[in-house]
């Protein structure tokens, strides 16, 4: 038991997760302080916005943070890091439109961008001076898609947005690879959020459960789990990765 939760305890680790007010973010935040770690969990409204059923450990301090401001990130991060440092982050805020492509406006695609590529660089980036001084070793887990491997219509800039974050996940795990940080991407298939909701209708939902082996949808805390891990002492040897928890999405064949 005890090299167990050697291997797998969070405790002492001071962890940000961005969009953390509900869906995933949220189910993250409340696992990860389940585990040990205090959580700063930031979203634009600086609070649980969904009827949360369960209960929400003490350890989770939730704070305002908009993603698209670079200028809100630094004043942020900087104020918990010189706290008491930033160990893990985990950059899940996102934002999506269902569109065709034709229709898509200049400033529609512009904003999905700034939110899933620039946003998440600059936490990175504000986050740096921080994480390279963590004594666990810092983390970065970058939260990708299903979208940045497998091509669907009506959400093209998400899909690029997507393909966007494995390129910065790998160019990170390399450039800050002598920096005490290591970076992965972890790409959730089909889970219930609000995100996904806004571009499923009844044929989307029937045509997603038949593309992948265990045909149903993952429960948030399935996800959870392994953000856990990847910012946990037993992951210490692994960045550049990108790890899909999809159902067996990726493999099914015919």
């Amino acid at each position: 038991m005890d090299k167990i939760k050697e291997l797998f305890s969070l405790e002492g680790l001071r962890v940000i997760v961005t969009g953390a007010s509900s869906g995933l973010g949220l189910h993250q935040a409340i696992m990860l302080a389940q585990c040990g770690a205090k959580v700063f969990a930031l979203s634009r409204s600086g609070e649980v916005k969904v009827d949360y059923k369960g209960e929400v450990p003490d350890s989770i301090v939730f704070a305002k943070l908009d993603v698209a401001d670079e200028a809100d990130i630094q004043r942020v991060f900087t104020q918990i890091g010189e706290e008491g440092g930033i160990d893990v982050l985990v950059n899940n805020a996102g934002i999506t439109k269902r569109k065709r492509a034709e229709e898509l406006t200049t400033q529609e695609w512009e904003e999905i961008q700034e939110v899933n590529v620039t946003g998440l660089f600059n936490c990175c980036k504000h986050a740096f001076p921080y994480l390279k001084k963590s004594a666990h070793i810092g983390r970065i887990i970058n939260i990708g898609s299903m979208a940045s491997h497998l091509g669907f219509s009506e959400v093209v800039p998400y899909s690029a947005s997507k393909a966007a974050v494995q390129g910065i996940t790998r160019g990170l795990a390399v450039e800050w690879s002598q920096e005490n940080i290591l970076v992965n991407t972890v790409s959730p298939g089909w889970f219930p959020s609000e995100m996904s909701t806004q571009v499923m209708d009844a044929d989307r939902k029937a045509k997603i459960l038949n593309r992948m082996p265990l045909h149903r949808f993952g429960h948030p805390n399935e996800l959870a789990s392994i953000i856990c891990f990847l910012a946990s002492p037993a992951a210490s040897y692994i960045t550049g990765q990108d790890f899909c928890v999809d159902g067996g999405a990726m493999a099914f064949g015919y």
